[in-house]
């Protein structure tokens, strides 16, 4: 079944991690045999043949990269400019993997019903087909200025989260709280004026409720978990679940293990030990259906390869290509085949076709 995805970080592992997502998922890891620089090494899950294999044919596919004052511990560039200069290396490898005919950026909706169109067109290969990809932002502090936001859109940025982890410069994320300074709501304005999309991901709970009342355009959770089944402020709570699910939001269940389990421990638990496979994701899909009354704001937005590998998501994901299971887990979950369309890519056409239309 044709999948959609909302959140990939493909530029972060091709350019901070290193790996070729041409290659087969196989060939990427057996270069990385044996290296712990990083998490996850050896233990890739995604590259164009996988994503491929899975008919995964439209992704959000991000930019990324942190600003950190000398007061904070987490890792990331000591300048905006800094961070700007590394989300444009980052632009150049998407527009690279262009020329090679692996992607096509969709930046409006046009582009995007040319490429549902030709992912369903059953008699070309899959790859021979690009993969679609709409570029968001994750994390605004990359933005020097607002100038640099509309820069951005030009190239063809369409959604932003203006938080990551820790203290931001336009709003504070994940294990930070406060609310946003006039700087983060001239960023939501200047969003808005601009169309586009705001990613809700990681913001701190002040932020978060903020950024309601100060945005009036589509938004979405692109990897979000909930807070009720694993209790931490990088999930979301019923209640602002509740107030995405009103705003027309679609959400995406993420694939990182200590996101789906309670009780997971960085670097010691493991995923079978956990029993941490994709009916526990279910579980949290399922949640957000039944405080929705419906199907219609769930969808994939898995993370995967996301600053961890195989060691940190479900232990029934070998590859991307295994987000073909779904259809099956939920449908013995008792969900209807026009439900279950809408998880795999539905939900996200139906968003897309109302906030570009």
């Amino acid at each position: 079944m044709f999948t959609i995805d909302i959140h990939l970080d493909l530029s972060m592992n091709a350019m901070e991690w290193n790996r070729d997502l041409r290659l087969p998922v196989a060939d990427i890891n057996a270069r990385e045999r044996g290296r712990t620089d990083l998490p996850g090494r050896g233990g890739v899950t995604v590259s164009f043949p996988e994503m491929r294999k899975g008919r995964t044919g439209f992704v959000v596919a991000t930019q990324i990269a942190r600003y950190v004052a000398p007061d904070n511990a987490l890792s990331g560039w000591h300048s905006p400019e800094q961070a700007w200069a590394h989300t444009q290396g980052q632009l150049a490898w998407y527009l690279a993997m262009e020329e090679a005919g692996e992607m096509t950026m969709i930046a409006d909706l046009e582009g995007f019903e040319r490429n549902l169109s030709r992912w369903s067109d059953e008699s070309v290969s899959n790859g021979e087909i690009p993969i679609g990809y709409m570029l968001s932002l994750e994390g605004a502090d990359s933005l020097v200025t607002l100038h640099h936001l509309e820069k951005a859109y030009a190239y063809g940025l369409r959604a932003v989260g203006p938080a990551h982890y820790g203290p931001g410069r336009y709003a504070n994320g994940t294990d930070a709280s406060g609310r946003m300074g006039q700087e983060g709501i001239a960023l939501l304005r200047e969003m808005d004026n601009l169309h586009m999309i705001l990613d809700m991901t990681h913001l701190c709970d002040d932020a978060f409720w903020q950024a309601l009342d100060v945005f009036k355009g589509p938004l979405w959770a692109s990897h979000n978990n909930c807070r009720s089944i694993v209790d931490h402020n990088r999930q979301f709570s019923d209640d602002q679940l509740k107030a995405l699910i009103e705003r027309g939001a679609v959400i995406g269940a993420a694939m990182d293990a200590w996101m789906i389990v309670p009780g997971w421990k960085k670097k010691i638990s493991d995923p079978v030990g956990m029993d941490c496979g994709l009916e526990k994701l279910i579980d949290h899909m399922d949640h957000i259906c039944q405080l929705a009354g419906n199907a219609s704001h769930i969808c994939i937005g898995s993370d995967l390869d996301g600053g961890f590998g195989k060691e940190q998501c479900p232990y029934d994901v070998s590859t991307i290509a295994d987000l073909r299971k779904f259809p099956e887990l939920l449908s013995a979950r008792g969900y209807a085949e026009d439900d279950v369309i809408s998880v795999m890519h539905g939900n996200v056409t139906a968003f897309l076709r109302k906030a570009w239309s």
